[in-house]
């Protein structure tokens, strides 16, 4: 059991690896230079520094359970890409009892909009994350009771692919630069595999959308 959930926290953790090993001291004298709509610039950060969550994300529905709250950092030159740990739960009175879920997520931004030095608009953004849902009734592999290939699906993980839009309003804070209100599409990818084996299924029976709220955080001597 103990080694179990330690591959499991392994797993759900690897995403998020590569955010100690970017950048260098070096990083904070080669800033990008401005563009006249995307105003994004990354902060960077030093050593350990690096390991600080740039921003927390609040998320409802998405396959995460009802709600989702977690940590998050950005990286690369314009903070273009973006990685997520979230803690969601799911009511017994949408399973067999009260359950938690466990997300990691990565989301490439590849645009940003700034309409002034309030607003702006990311209008296209993509990534995926994997669920995995806590009970030691749900598995990752097909347990031995059952046939070969009776269930070709982990009914503990699941990885969603989705697309999104997002909102910015920026803030003069000494803790928050802004907040993003975003809304994404998404759909795993037991939901596509019975789209593909059943002509009847309708795209709004595959599709889920999901809505949250993102807050940047500052570095401290910005």
């Amino acid at each position: 059991m103990k080694q179990s959930l330690f591959n499991l926290i392994a797993l759900l953790l690897l995403p998020l690896l590569p955010i100690t090993t970017l950048g260098s001291p070096s990083d904070s004298t080669s800033l990008p230079s401005p563009r006249k709509w995307d105003k994004r610039v990354h902060q960077r950060y030093e050593g350990w520094e690096r390991l600080r969550p740039t921003h927390v994300k609040y998320q409802y529905a998405g396959g995460m359970g009802v709600s989702a709250v977690g940590i998050g950092w950005d990286y690369g030159k314009r903070r273009q890409w973006e990685s997520d740990f979230l803690v969601g739960f799911l009511p017994g009175k949408y399973a067999d009892k009260f359950r938690l879920t466990f997300t990691v997520k990565q989301s490439y931004i590849p645009w940003s909009m700034s309409f002034d030095k309030h607003w702006a608009l990311e209008p296209f953004y993509c990534g995926l994350y994997v669920t995995t849902i806590a009970g030691e009734e749900f598995w990752k592999k097909e347990p031995g009771r059952y046939p070969n290939g009776y269930y070709n699906f982990s009914t503990k993980m699941r990885p969603y692919i989705f697309i999104g839009q997002r909102m910015n309003f920026n803030l003069k804070n000494s803790i928050v630069k802004h907040v993003a209100m975003f809304y994404e599409i998404s759909s795993c990818e037991l939901y596509i595999i019975s789209k593909a084996t059943n002509s009847n299924l309708k795209m709004k029976d595959i599709l889920r959308i999901s809505f949250g709220v993102k807050v940047q955080l500052f570095k401290d001597n910005d």
